[in-house]
């Protein structure tokens, strides 16, 4: 399962961060395997995902979220 299939109110655990043009950058932003996420809501045609991860809200594209692998937690 990648971030963009999560849905509101979900949370999951980062697995793995694939090869991206992004990928150093989603990184220093505190998206690292072994982080929990948690997916806050979606625009309202669906792109971008706004997720809060470690104590701050980021929103990200859905063609840079399917990049990462991530499973539910809980």
């Amino acid at each position: 399962m990648t971030l963009k299939d999560g849905k509101t109110g979900m949370e999951l655990k980062i697995s793995e961060i694939g090869d991206s043009a992004l990928k150093e950058r989603l990184m220093t932003m505190g998206l690292i395997p072994g982080t929990k996420v948690q997916v806050l809501r979606s625009a309202p045609l669906g792109d971008p995902i706004a997720i809060r991860v470690r104590s701050y809200n980021l929103a990200l594209r859905k063609a840079d979220a399917e990049h990462i692998t991530v499973e539910q937690v809980g």
